[in-house]
């Protein structure tokens, strides 16, 4: 049987230590072209049904109004386990009060359901393609900081074959904070 404890701290201990490095690298460019952010949330519609999901990006800004970067959405709690990674594009619509940030990427998602034991203990796994689309608003607090809300639509094709149902969409809300240039 699988160690869920120690699982989870191994998944904290690297988003700790991406969230140094990309501190780290900020930090040392004043002319920096890097942005960060962090979210927490559930998403709903998964095969284990809702479930309590972090999230975490990385933008390079090409200009003011577009960036690019990966988005991790991790799901480590309970009996399923779902990890989210792709290449996302934002396009950055600044108002006085509040950044609209359509987005759209490609990536992989990974699923693992572990429930039960016994004679009817289910442990599956599957790996599909994964397409977010999604809508992040932004209210600035300061000129590098802004607290956000996202709602993204997860496409992909999960499949914890035999006696689960496909899993072919998802949906995510999320709050959190945004790091930018």
């Amino acid at each position: 049987m699988r160690d869920r404890p120690m699982r989870f701290s191994t998944i904290m201990a690297f988003i700790a230590m991406l969230t140094v490095a990309v501190g780290t690298v900020s930090a040392q460019d004043s002319q920096s072209r890097w942005g960060f952010g962090t979210d927490l949330g559930f998403t709903s519609g998964t095969v284990n049904g809702t479930v309590f999901t972090l999230g975490l990006n990385a933008d390079y800004y090409v200009d003011r109004a577009f960036s690019i970067g990966p988005m991790v959405l991790l799901s480590p709690i309970g009996d399923l386990t779902q990890i989210a990674i792709a290449g996302v594009g934002r396009y950055h619509f600044r108002m006085a009060t509040l950044n609209l940030v359509p987005f759209a990427g490609f990536g992989l998602v990974h699923a693992d359901l572990d429930r039960g034991s016994g004679p009817g203990r289910i442990d599956r796994n599957d790996t599909s393609w994964y397409i977010p689309l999604g809508l992040t608003a932004e209210f600035p607090v300061t000129g590098k900081l802004a607290l956000a809300g996202t709602l993204i639509v997860n496409l992909h094709n999960i499949d914890l074959e035999p006696s689960l149902q496909p899993d072919h969409t998802s949906v995510s809300l999320l709050f959190g904070i945004r790091f930018g240039p």
